[in-house]
């Protein structure tokens, strides 16, 4: 396992993101559990400088694609066109075919557009006038969004949201932060004097690895129960399905992998349940106007008896 070079992954995007070590723990887990991010936030908090910091920290391709309302599936994943100069129609491969992907304002594009995502997130490839290309072994997605903006937006169905493994805000952070921030600033981009600090290579490895973590029996059922939990809460109408229960389970190896353990503890289960949750469980309408979806994870996550650790390695 490389827990060093993991934790130097995080200390080195810490260097640009003041105060959100906790995010970036958690969107590291999302890279090495080879699956994806949804930053949901307003304006101008850092989304788009943590997902340039990331890529520059693993050394790998970068593509940004701002979403709007007349952005084509083509214009996503590509398009064959005639060249003129060579008299035959060639291959222009879209912004999919790179390591980290920023999504942004993704709920600004049409659903059609939206769609285009899906296939490439799911499985990896990607469809171009019935010619199926791979996409790099490692290809992460982060897409933003504001929350509070519904004006020309086209909300993002069930369907792709549960593609994104977690769902994150980074926040206003502390008083200390701000300053932190404004000193930091002043003077050129910290994201300048960022080198890699792992490969590409060996960020492949280690998605390899996280998949070789241990999983108790005492874990397996503490995360069946949190599943049967959510469905069995009297203010959620549809709650975690299979795919995101065993999303559940790669983002705690992830989680235990960073830490320098072989095995997953229900600490590392509990840690990403709210981020895993909340945009997936659907409450009733009633339930809606009195609790939130976070709220909801609280109570569930304090209702279901936590194993003891002796059990779990």
């Amino acid at each position: 396992m490389s827990p060093s070079k993991t934790q130097l992954l995080i200390e080195t995007v810490s260097r640009v993101m003041v105060g959100k070590e906790e995010q970036i723990r958690l969107l590291v887990a999302a890279l090495l559990a080879r699956s994806h991010v949804l930053l949901e936030d307003l304006p101008g908090m850092g989304k788009t400088m943590l997902a340039k910091t990331l890529a520059q920290a693993i050394g790998g391709t970068f593509h940004r694609l701002q979403f709007t309302s007349d952005l084509l599936p083509s214009d996503v994943v590509g398009l064959h066109y005639f060249n003129p100069q060579t008299s035959a129609f060639e291959l222009r491969r879209g912004p999919v075919f790179t390591n980290v992907l920023l999504a942004d304002e993704i709920n600004r594009a049409t659903p059609r557009t939206q769609s285009g995502l899906l296939e490439c997130m799911e499985e990896r490839q990607a469809t171009i006038e019935g010619v199926t290309l791979p996409l790099p072994a490692v290809f992460f997605v982060i897409a933003t969004q504001n929350p509070i903006e519904s004006e020309g937006t086209y909300p993002l169905p069930e369907a792709q949201l549960d593609r994104f493994l977690l769902r994150l805000s980074l926040g206003y952070g502390t008083r200390d932060d701000a300053r932190e921030i404004l000193r930091r600033f002043r003077g050129d981009s910290p994201l300048a004097r960022i080198e890699p600090v792992v490969s590409i290579d060996e960020i492949a490895a280690m998605q390899r690895e996280v998949q070789e973590i241990h999983v108790s029996e005492a874990v397996e059922e503490y995360v069946i129960d949190l599943t049967e939990a959510s469905r069995a809460h009297k203010a959620v109408e549809v709650g975690i399905s299979p795919r995101a229960m065993l999303a559940l389970v790669r983002s705690a190896q992830a989680l235990a992998y960073i830490a320098g353990r072989g095995y997953v503890l229900p600490d590392d289960v509990k840690q990403v349940v709210p981020a895993l949750f909340t945009h997936r469980l659907q409450l009733s309408l009633e339930a809606e106007l009195h609790v939130t979806e976070a709220e909801v994870v609280n109570e569930i996550l304090r209702s279901v008896p936590t194993p003891v650790e002796e059990g779990v390695r």
